[in-house]
């Protein structure tokens, strides 16, 4: 998988640059993306990240083992959009179940406790959207593991050291609510 996106600018295509900032027509061709993590128990591929929109949003394209998903969480700084490319997802938002399948688009503002999970079989893929970009990328990078490392899928809970996450995520405006943070205080 290439981790490089082409830039468009009139009639010439340069790569972009790592600490550039600003907007450019960009093409990311299927199957690749800036850079993948496993962030927690899902593979993040990040598709559009902020210092290609001028900071206005990020776009990540998500895959979920079966089972798996991140903890209930509240962004307080971001709106989040969740498109689904592939498989079937249980979303929890403010205390409602959703159901969600390919072609499904869910928008969840900043503020709401929300989780998700893969249900059924096989990997479910989805893009999503940070509004503004950026804090999130920042939260990836610090409890990310790189793909190419021995890092694989390991769920929230199988976290070593689920404190630090906690605290990473304080940092950025991510919220993980008790019992899991508490979990990491024992």
């Amino acid at each position: 998988m290439s981790h490089t996106a082409d830039v468009v600018q009139g009639h010439k295509t340069r790569r972009m640059g790592e600490a550039e900032m600003g907007k450019a027509v960009a093409h990311v061709a299927p199957g690749e993306g800036r850079r993948s993590l496993w962030v927690l128990s899902e593979l993040v591929t990040y598709k559009i990240p902020s210092q290609q929109t001028g900071g206005a949003y990020s776009l990540f394209e998500i895959e979920t083992p079966p089972g798996s998903g991140p903890p209930p969480h509240v962004q307080h700084r971001e709106d989040e959009s969740f498109y689904v490319l592939e498989g079937e997802y249980e979303f929890q938002v403010d205390g409602c179940i959703l159901r969600v399948g390919a072609g499904s688009l869910l928008y969840v503002p900043k503020g709401s406790l929300h989780t998700h999970k893969k249900v059924g079989e096989g990997i479910g893929r989805m893009m999503v959207t940070q509004t503004p970009g950026g804090l999130y990328e920042r939260f990836f990078e610090e409890v990310g593991k790189a793909v190419d490392g021995e890092a694989g899928p390991l769920a929230f809970e199988d976290q070593p050291d689920v404190g630090r996450i906690v605290t990473i995520g304080v940092q950025y405006g991510i919220e993980i609510p008790p019992p899991i943070a508490q979990r990491s205080r024992a």
